[in-house]
């Protein structure tokens, strides 16, 4: 099976540095399923100010977040929150 990423809310600032709305903090979960088998983990992940282009609030997709969270975990935390998941199944 392959690992789902979900963002299941944000936080954001009203009036941000760059822009209204500014989201400043992902919650997140990834999950897999393997039959009547299972497997979770969740968190929080705090964003840092952006750099380059602002995406409006509105505008921002589901992709765009789960994108921004697993760039800020960087591959080996994405890796082992994956592996572990993964392992609850077993």
């Amino acid at each position: 099976m392959a690992a789902t990423w979900t963002i299941t809310s944000t936080e954001y600032d009203i009036k941000g540095s760059k822009g209204d709305n500014q989201i400043t903090t992902l919650h997140w979960q990834c999950t897999d399923e393997d039959g009547d088998h299972s497997g979770r983990v969740y968190g929080s992940i705090g964003i840092p100010e952006p750099s380059g282009t602002f995406i409006e609030y509105a505008k921002v997709t589901h992709d765009n977040c789960v994108t921004w969270c697993k760039a800020i975990m960087g591959d080996d935390q994405v890796k082992a929150y994956e592996d572990s998941v993964a392992n609850q199944i077993v």
